[in-house]
């Protein structure tokens, strides 16, 4: 992957959600946590990764994979078994496939943004069969495991499997699918705050990361017509 260049590259408005991001975690960090840098580090790279998702850039793969170890980590910290078993089993995984799906399809040749797929419709039925199997597994592990708060960690399985295949798939839909996790994740760490103030930090993580997210699935939207109109023929 190429260096990117963000000036130019980046819109005004997706400068100023980046930068926004960047400024509200880290004064988060500094009013409820400055021990837990992991933490800090974690949420920097999250919301750095979800900017360059949103332009279909390769590189955003890469952050969460990165992103993912961090996170499955300060997970264990507070007996979240569920995220931490999601992030480092199925993310990290599947956010090596797809940025070998989005290196290996990128939109004219250019591997700063890839090629938007469009579902067929046998897809979505398959994806719900496999969200549904791959989170009755997990729950039965998480019971095994003791994990605290079991039902929103087990909601979270479902939409993170969900988001994690619609990414692999560079369908527009993985956003949304984010955007709910983030909305579960939100209501997850909002009880550990309740127990450790410092956990607020994580919490506003996740605010910001909902925030992303929104705008992802809106850009990638408007990259969808853009193709359309310009290569209406597209791999899948």
């Amino acid at each position: 992957m190429k260096a990117v260049k963000i000036s130019g590259y980046f819109t005004r408005t997706e400068l100023l959600l980046w930068i926004s991001s960047i400024f509200i975690i880290i004064g988060s960090y500094l009013l409820f946590d400055r021990s837990g840098v992991l933490k800090l580090i974690s949420s920097l790279v999250g919301a750095t990764s979800l900017i360059f998702c949103a332009k279909g850039n390769p590189l955003g793969q890469l952050l969460i994979i990165i992103f993912s170890v961090f996170y499955g980590i300060i997970s264990y910290s507070f007996a979240y078994y569920g995220e931490m078993i999601t992030y480092l089993g199925l993310t990290a995984p599947m956010a090596v496939l797809s940025l070998i799906s989005w290196l290996r399809n990128p939109y004219n040749g250019s591997r700063s943004q890839v090629a938007v797929n469009r579902l067929n419709s046998n897809e979505i039925p398959v994806m719900l069969m496999l969200t549904a199997a791959v989170t009755a597994i997990f729950c039965l592990i998480l019971k095994r495991l003791g994990t605290a708060n079991i039902i929103p960690s087990t909601i979270s399985i479902a939409t993170s499997f969900a988001a994690i295949y619609l990414t692999f798939r560079r369908s527009p839909l993985y956003a949304l699918a984010y955007a709910l996790n983030d909305a579960v994740l939100i209501v997850l760490w909002s009880m550990a705050a309740s127990e450790d103030i410092s956990y607020i930090s994580v919490t506003v993580c996740f605010v910001i990361f909902l925030v992303n997210d929104i705008y992802g699935f809106i850009n990638w939207q408007r990259m969808k017509n853009i193709q359309s109109v310009e290569s209406p023929t597209e791999k899948t």
